[in-house]
């Protein structure tokens, strides 16, 4: 039976509507015009490879006493330094205002702030609107993704995600965990570098916890 034109339409504006984690593959999907959340030891290297699939100019965001500042550099591989705007706010509050603002402009495909502790409900519940009347212009809604700490936790995330490395002697291996979605399973998934390649491949799943 011939699949409706209007269900191919609206799976195709669904595919549109998401940033994928990694390629090749519909399980790390990232709906657009909302904020996650990624959090774990490698938690820095996962918004990388949202950078990666993500076009357009990328904010990103880090307080400027963190020691965890990003070199345009390093991320060379991921993501051409030319798209970047790296922002570093002086005070706490500010990190989320900036980021609030960057997400409303419509101007920007994705916002990665690196907080230092978790957020609370209510500015999170702000930057999902700040998303939502950013994607009202031309082009897709961008993305919120908050950097959080230890096992996260971040109230009222669309999503949260936690990567660690998972090397066992040879580099180039993680562990992907969707610890919360909205309407998900939590699940945990190997992945691995692929030679030659800028981003890796999810190589297995692990069951789930």
């Amino acid at each position: 039976m011939p699949v409706p034109a209007a269900l191919m339409a609206r799976t195709a504006a669904r595919d549109t509507d998401c940033l994928h984690i990694l390629p090749e593959t519909d399980q790390h999907r990232l709906a657009l015009g909302r904020v996650h959340e990624a959090c774990g030891p490698a938690r820095h290297r996962l918004a990388l490879w949202l950078a990666a699939q993500s076009t357009g100019a990328v904010v990103w965001i880090t307080p400027d006493w963190s020691r965890d500042q990003i070199s345009a550099c390093g991320m060379m591989p991921f993501v051409d330094p030319a798209r970047l705007i790296l922002v570093q706010p002086d005070r706490a509050d500010d990190v989320l205002w900036s980021m609030e603002e960057a997400l409303r402009s419509g101007t920007v495909s994705l916002v990665v702030a690196d907080l230092p502790g978790l957020p609370a409900l209510t500015p999170v519940r702000r930057m999902h609107l700040a998303a939502e009347y950013g994607g009202t212009g031309k082009g897709d809604a961008p993305l919120g993704l908050l950097l959080t700490p230890g096992m996260g936790g971040a109230q009222g995330v669309e999503s949260r995600w936690h990567l660690a490395p998972d090397h066992q002697g040879t580099p180039g291996a993680w562990t992907l965990t969707r610890l919360r979605a909205r309407t998900a399973p939590q699940h945990a998934w190997h992945v691995t570098r692929a030679p030659h390649q800028p981003l890796p491949r999810i190589s297995g799943s692990i069951k789930a916890a």
